[in-house]
C-alpha cells in the first residue's frame, strides 16, 4: 500500500463578529468549552504528538539525517506562518464555521463557500480511507497476528469513533482529551529515552546535510502540522465574549504547539547520532526496544495508531461544526450523518484496501492544500478590511501561501511517481 509517509516523502451561521465583546455563538445549547478541553483538542489536531514523535518526524529527516535537529526547527518556524494567520482571524472571528468563516470575512461568501467545499471533500475522504492506513500499514508493524483482524478492524473501527461522537460533545472531548494526554506522555517518555541514551551531536542544528535535501525534510515535516488548524472550527462553542474566546484560542493552539515542537525536535535530533535508528517501519519504535524493550516499544506503536485515530476524531468534530454551520442543519443529524457515511464505507474499502486508498489519497491532499491556499492568500484583505498593517499580512500571507503552494506540489509529484 502507498501510505500517507509514502507519498509525501516519494451549529449557528458562521459570520464575522465586528468587534471584541461580542457574542460567540453556541451550536444548541451547550455549555462552552473549557481551555483544558480545548487544549486536548489542539494536542490531538497537531499530527498528533507521537505520530510525528515516533513515525513521520524521524522518517523525513531521514533523508538529511546529519541534520535532523536542524530540520525540525526549521519545520517548526516555517509554520509560524500559518500559525499567525490563523490567529490573526480568530482576533475578529469565532465562529462554527471555521477556515469558512475566516475566508468569508475575508472575501465574501461566494469564495467561502468554494473554500468550504474543498476543505469538506478532503476531511470526509480522510475520514473514509485513514483507517485502511491503521489496520494496513500501522498495526502489522507492531502486532503482526494483527493481520487476521484486519478486515474486522476495518469495520469496526469507524463504528467505534462514529459512536464516540454520537455518544455526544462531552464524551467525544474526553476521549480526545485522554489521547492527546496519553500520546503527549507517550512522546515525552520517548523523548527522554532517546536523549538519554544517544548523545545528540552538536551537527543535528547545523547545515551538515545537503541543502536539498534539509530543505525537503523540513518542508515535509511543516506540512504535517496543517490539522493545527481543526480547533478553529469550535470557535462557536468557547462561550463569552470575542477577547475571551481569542484568548482561549491563543493559550490552547500556541501552548500546544510548543509542547508538540519541543517532543520532536527532542525525539528526532538526537538521530543524527545513528541514522540506522530512522530507517525502521516506525522508527519511535527502534528507539525503544534498543534502549527500554519490547513491551515499550508496542507501547510506542499502539500509541501511534492510537495518535492517528485522535487526528481522525478531530477531523470528525470539525467537519460536522463545518456542515453545520455552512447548511443549518441541526449538528446532531450532521453527525449521525457523517458516521453512517464512514460506516457504509468501511466494509466497501474491504474489496481492495491498497487501490481504493491509493485512489482517495491524492484529491483529498490536493482538496486540502488548495482550501488552505484560499484561506491564507486572502488574509491581506481581511486586514485591510480591519484596517491592520499591510505589510506584516502580506508577509505572512505570502509565507504560508508558499506552503500550500509546496503541500500541492508535493501531491502532485507523489501522485504521478505513485502511477507510474
Amino acid at each position: 500500500m502507498t501510505t500517507f509517509l509514502a507519498r509525501m516523502m516519494g451549529s449557528g451561521t458562521p459570520r464575522a463578529l465586528p468587534g471584541e465583546g461580542v457574542p460567540v455563538s453556541l451550536p444548541g445549547q451547550a455549555r462552552p468549552i473549557g481551555q483544558w478541553a480545548f487544549a486536548g483538542v489542539v494536542v490531538a489536531s497537531l499530527g498528533g504528538p507521537l505520530a510525528l514523535a515516533a513515525l513521520y518526524g524521524p522518517s523525513i529527516a531521514g533523508g538529511a539525517a546529519s541534520s535532523a535537529g536542524l530540520a525540525m526547527v526549521a519545520a517548526a518556524v516555517a509554520f509560524c506562518f500559518a500559525l499567525a494567520i490563523w490567529l490573526g482571524y480568530a482576533r475578529h472571528v469565532s465562529s462554527s464555521g471555521g477556515l469558512y468563516a475566516f475566508t468569508e470575512a475575508a472575501v465574501g461568501p461566494r469564495v467561502a463557500l468554494a473554500q468550504a467545499g474543498l476543505w469538506a471533500l478532503s476531511y470526509l475522504l480522510y475520514l473514509v480511507y485513514t483507517t485502511a492506513q491503521v489496520v494496513y500499514d500501522t498495526l502489522p508493524a507492531v502486532l503482526p497476528g494483527e493481520v487476521r483482524y484486519q478486515s474486522l478492524l476495518e469495520v469496526a473501527i469507524p463504528v467505534v469513533l462514529a459512536g464516540v461522537m454520537i455518544a455526544g460533545r462531552r464524551a467525544a472531548l474526553l476521549v480526545i482529551g485522554l489521547l492527546a494526554a496519553g500520546q503527549l506522555a507517550l512522546a515525552a517518555a520517548l523523548s527522554g529515552v532517546t536523549l538519554a541514551n544517544v548523545s545528540t551531536p552538536a551537527g543535528s542544528f547545523g547545515a551538515s546535510a545537503p541543502a536539498g535535501s534539509l530543505a525537503i525534510a523540513s518542508g515535509q515535516t511543516a506540512l504535517l502540522y496543517i490539522c493545527g488548524s481543526l480547533p478553529f472550527f469550535l470557535g462557536g462553542e468557547l462561550g463569552g465574549n470575542l477577547r475571551q474566546a481569542f484568548r482561549t484560542t491563543r493559550r490552547g493552539l500556541l501552548g500546544a504547539y510548543l509542547a508538540t515542537v519541543v517532543v520532536i525536535i527532542a525525539a528526532v535530533a538526537p538521530l543524527a547520532a545513528d541514522p540506522a535508528l530512522t530507517q525502521g517501519e516506525i522508527p519511535g519504535m527502534a528507539v525503544a526496544e534498543r534502549f527500554v524493550g519490547h513491551g515499550f516499544a508496542v507501547t510506542v506503536g499502539i500509541g501511534v495508531a492510537a495518535s492517528v485515530a485522535g487526528v481522525m476524531l478531530v477531523e470528525y468534530l470539525a467537519l460536522s461544526r463545518l456542515t453545520s454551520a455552512v447548511t443549518a442543519w441541526p449538528l446532531r443529524r450532521v453527525i449521525i450523518g457523517i458516521g453512517v457515511i464512514m460506516v457504509v464505507a468501511a466494509p466497501v474499502l474491504l474489496i481492495n484496501p491498497d487501490r481504493i486508498y491509493d485512489a482517495l489519497l491524492t484529491p483529498s491532499e490536493f482538496a486540502l492544500w488548495l482550501s488552505e491556499l484560499v484561506t491564507f492568500a486572502v488574509y491581506p484583505r481581511f486586514v485591510a478590511r480591519h484596517g491592520g498593517r499591510m505589510l506584516p499580512a502580506r508577509v505572512l500571507a505570502a509565507g504560508a501561501s508558499a506552503l500550500a503552494v509546496y503541500g500541492l506540489w508535493v501531491t502532485i509529484q507523489t501522485s504521478s511517481i505513485g502511477s507510474s
